[in-house]
């Protein structure tokens, strides 16, 4: 089988010839393991996740802990025992809130991936079936329908008035209409309307597509691995804290060198002084600084956290904090592609919509003044046609309210749905 890379610009007969299915039979049980074997499983690989104890460990390289290290070490042997105690227990807390940060977010983040394998209806033995999007392979006949995820990059063979928002890859806000018609050999990816890609969304219509890329081949796989390739960099606070922590140590050492120095030049014991000196290099240190910087990072995680915002590191709030500049392109990237209705014009004159995006809540004004639509019927009837008249729908999850279809036709729906007249109407739903 040929390793292509332009199947947007082929024929959809020759497409199917070339991965050597067939759009009615679709492939064979027996041909899809084969195939699974070559290809592997159609999902996102990570780079070798980082073992637990190198997580914990990592919390305690920073040059103010080992300063730490080092003046519980020089407290325990000139005999304070307490001191030092305490300062491993700042260490250890420290280390401990830092790594429980890490391991909740890499856990999340799993789960995140783990939501990027749903169900997905195929053609295989002559008969439709649900599998696991996972088990996909190249040459498989997915059927696609309003409000299914494309589970792999798909060659589009058949399309009735299907649209597909691919703002999550593209950042276009408005959905594509998708063809079975080879677009050309210079297209670029949003021009690409003969192709369907994992991890975009059916919002209009239906269609058939045949698989000709999984996992790691596809243009979400690639996005993948580049973000998985970049290198990691330190923070500004933590080079000001490594420059904090050398000179710290510069001034701490030089400190005490020369008090004991001075006291041994006046005659003082030598022993005397180079004890003084040690606890004087001890006191230099701020032992609650680490401890104080991971709790003000950890309490900006937890706030960021509300607004659903997921850190890996610590570090990564501090970093976020600093940014002065995000540089963004198109409509969809920072805004959440919902629209909402805010204005309606009837023959008995303009009404005023309250609410924002899909959450159906708010109400109708006219002339500043709150009206009941069930006394006016011009608008009871526009309302009840947008109702009939829609293939979207609403709904509502862990995260907010959610549309399926046409984000134009959605708005209508938790316009409708905002005043107890939301109920399933010509393909409409809610």
């Amino acid at each position: 089988m040929k390793n292509s890379t332009n199947w947007y610009a082929k024929d959809a007969r020759g497409v199917i010839e070339e991965l050597k299915s067939d759009e009615k039979v679709g492939l064979s049980s027996k041909e899809a393991e084969k195939r699974a074997e070559i290809y592997g499983l159609n999902e996102l690989v990570r780079i070798a996740k980082t073992p637990w104890y190198t997580v914990f460990f990592r919390q305690f390289t920073d040059m103010l802990i080992l300063i730490l290290f080092a003046a519980a070490a020089i407290s325990l042997m000139i005999g304070e025992v307490g001191d030092a105690v305490t300062i491993l227990v700042i260490i250890v807390l420290n280390g401990i809130l830092g790594f429980v940060q890490e391991f909740k977010a890499e856990n999340a983040i799993e789960a995140l991936r783990q939501m990027l394998h749903p169900a997905c209806r195929v053609l295989r033995d002559s008969k439709e079936q649900i599998i696991d999007a996972k088990l996909l392979v190249p040459g498989d006949m997915v059927i696609l329908e309003i409000g299914d995820r494309i589970p792999a990059d798909l060659r589009i063979l058949k399309s009735f008035n299907l649209k597909v928002d691919e703002s999550s890859l593209t950042g276009e806000s408005v959905s594509v209409y998708k063809e079975s018609k080879a677009a050309a050999e210079d297209a670029s990816l949003p021009e690409q309307t003969s192709m369907a890609w994992m991890g975009t969304s059916v919002v209009n219509g239906r269609g058939v597509g045949v698989v000709v890329k999984t996992g790691m081949q596809t243009q979400f796989g690639k996005i993948a691995l580049m973000t998985q390739s970049v290198d990691q960099e330190t923070t500004p606070l933590q080079k000001k804290l490594a420059v904090l922590g050398r000179k710290l140590g510069f001034y701490s050492i030089a400190i005490s060198i020369l008090v004991a120095a001075a006291g041994w030049l006046l005659g003082k014991d030598l022993l005397e002084m180079f004890l003084t000196g040690v606890a004087l290099a001890v006191a230099v240190v701020p032992e609650g600084l680490p401890a104080v910087v991971t709790i003000t990072l950890a309490l900006g995680i937890k706030a960021m956290a509300k607004q659903k915002a997921l850190l890996r590191r610590l570090q990564a709030a501090e970093t976020l904090g600093a940014a002065t500049t995000i540089c963004t392109d198109k409509t969809g990237t920072l805004t959440q592609n919902q629209m909402t209705v805010k204005k309606i014009w009837l023959p008995s004159g303009e009404i005023d919509v309250t609410g924002t995006g899909y959450d159906p809540a708010g109400h109708f004004e006219k002339g500043g003044k709150k009206i009941d639509y069930k006394s006016h019927n011009d608008l009871l009837i526009l309302l009840k046609s947008a109702l009939i008249c829609n293939h979207a729908g609403i709904q509502k999850s862990e995260t907010g309210w959610e549309s399926i279809g046409e984000p134009t036709e959605a708005a209508l729906v938790g316009e409708r749905c905002a005043y107890g007249i939301c109920q399933r109407g010509s393909g409409g739903h809610s």
